[in-house]
């Protein structure tokens, strides 16, 4: 007599969508590779802003915090922020399959588009210290 079992395993970074059913033990592997925190690798997305963003930002920020959101719903935004003293840099990390998500992202953020943002760098972050699967998780983190 045949038994089958099946594995649910809930997809990552997206609170919505369905996991996957692994039908057979021998598909679990490759599965579990998709879920793996040091195959992806980290960016690091640096905004150079102007000498008066606090002050110019209100109009977009609300935009600006929305698409980030979706983003970080998504998993792809794992921390993101203002550098303080001086308010002139913005740093957002991503965990993403290429830097092309992040290069994206910046080309569509209402502060790129609107001149709020002299200039932006996408750059490969690798992390050396800390618990990298608890920084990849969206449910930790909140945007004000």
């Amino acid at each position: 007599m045949a038994t089958a079992s099946c594995w649910f395993l809930p997809s990552r970074g997206a609170r919505t969508s369905p996991g996957y059913v692994v039908s057979h033990i021998d598909e679990l592997p490759g599965l579990l590779k998709k879920f793996s925190t040091s195959a992806m690798p980290y960016f690091a997305l640096f905004y150079e802003v102007v000498d008066d963003f606090v002050a110019r930002r209100a109009p977009f920020r609300a935009d600006h915090l929305r698409l980030a959101g979706e983003a970080h719903s998504r998993g792809e935004i794992v921390l993101a922020g203002a550098l303080a003293e001086p308010a002139d840099t913005a740093l957002i990390i991503f965990h993403c399959g290429d830097k092309s998500v992040a290069e994206d992202f910046a080309r569509r953020d209402p502060y790129v588009v609107n001149g709020l943002v002299k200039q932006w760098t996408v750059r490969p972050w690798t992390v050396v210290v800390g618990q990298t699967s608890e920084i990849a998780s969206p449910s930790g983190g909140r945007l004000q």
